[in-house]
């Protein structure tokens, strides 16, 4: 599933829907016996020429009145990414069909309708940021036979058909399994990177996502997108922290990779409400690093792996990663991503 992924910020409790004093305590207590956040949590600001792009950003988000996940989710990564021209954006809506335990996006069995206006708006709106690779993610629509897959379309065109020049990855929903739709959706589809998320390891997935989803159908999904476009980069995103064991993380990627998957990134499930799956464990950078390594190894082309890093972590540079460039956990790092790799600027080499 698409999601905004909960932040560090989101652990705080905001206002309750609940109607009496009793269930408002409650959740209050639930927010207190949340696991205390590790030391590692926290990554640094931009300086320089990425700062000067965030700034420029920021005020053009502000001056259009424009919204975009990076905000609304509250990413720990924002100055980082808007920084490095990159920005994610969700269309078909902020109501999803599914029912994950792990997401704070709100859910119904039949959300408002599509907005015929989104495609325009979405388009005009990356214009306006002028950023130079968008993230266009989406949440499930299985009220609607394609799944929503014709909508995603259009919004696509209209953003490549207004901005040639930016880059875009779309973080597409499972379709309910319809390769159909998807053969539909990806049919001289102008974009650079496919990215649907697995979200967890397999024995997870009943305790973790709605029944509707599962590791096998994300999976076959990221398998046949392969296949209709091999010309396209693959990615998918593995949260941690749910009740996983090491070896699990491990047998997962190998799964992943075995499907034709080039890209992937690993990160910290941090609980976004007092109804959402409690956080069973924070591994430790080490072990991030550890996966980054893994991961590597197996043959992925690009990897991202760390405690803050989130599905669209530094996305266009972990698409320009996958084309040979450096890899993005050495550049200029902020502490959200981690690795055993070291880069030598003196002869372009890496080494783990």
């Amino acid at each position: 599933m698409a999601t905004r992924l909960p932040t560090v910020e989101a652990l705080e409790l905001g206002g309750s829907s609940c109607s009496s004093g009793q269930s408002s305590e409650r959740l209050k207590k639930t927010g207190r016996e949340r696991k205390r956040l590790p030391a590692w949590f926290k990554t640094s600001l931009p300086v320089g020429k990425s700062q000067h792009k965030y700034n420029a950003t920021m005020s053009s988000v502000k001056e259009h009145g424009l919204h975009t996940v990076c905000e609304e989710a509250r990413c720990p990564n924002i100055h980082d990414c808007w920084g490095r021209g990159t920005a994610t954006f969700m269309i078909a809506g902020d109501v999803c069909t599914r029912g994950c335990r792990f997401c704070a996006v709100d859910t119904a069995k039949n959300p408002p309708p599509l907005n015929p206006e989104e495609p325009s708006d979405l388009a005009g709106a990356i214009e306006k940021m002028g950023i130079e690779h968008a993230v266009i993610t989406v949440v499930n629509r299985d009220d609607i036979p394609d799944g929503g897959a014709s909508h995603y379309r259009k919004c696509i065109m209209a953003v490549h058909e207004r901005c040639p020049e930016v880059g875009i990855e779309i973080l597409c929903s499972d379709l309910d399994g319809n390769l159909e739709s998807l053969r539909s959706l990806l049919e001289d589809l102008p974009i650079r990177v496919f990215a649907h998320n697995v979200e967890c390891v397999p024995r997870l997935d009943n305790h973790v996502r709605d029944r509707r989803a599962s590791f096998s159908q994300s999976l076959n999904i990221l398998s046949e997108a392969k296949k209709i476009r091999p010309d396209l980069k693959t990615k998918t995103s593995i949260m941690v922290g749910l009740g996983e064991t090491d070896s699990e993380v491990v047998e997962a990627m190998r799964k992943i990779r075995s499907c034709g998957v080039d890209m992937i990134t690993l990160g910290q499930y941090l609980q976004p409400g007092g109804r959402h799956i409690p956080v069973e464990r924070f591994p430790e950078p080490s072990q991030f690093a550890d996966w980054d390594r893994e991961a590597r190894e197996m043959g992925f082309s690009a990897v991202a792996s760390g405690p803050l890093v989130r599905s669209s972590y530094r996305a266009g540079l972990l698409w320009e990663e996958s084309t040979g460039s450096e890899p993005v956990v050495t550049r200029e790092s902020t502490g959200s991503a981690v690795s055993h790799l070291t880069f030598s600027r003196t002869n372009g080499g890496q080494t783990i």
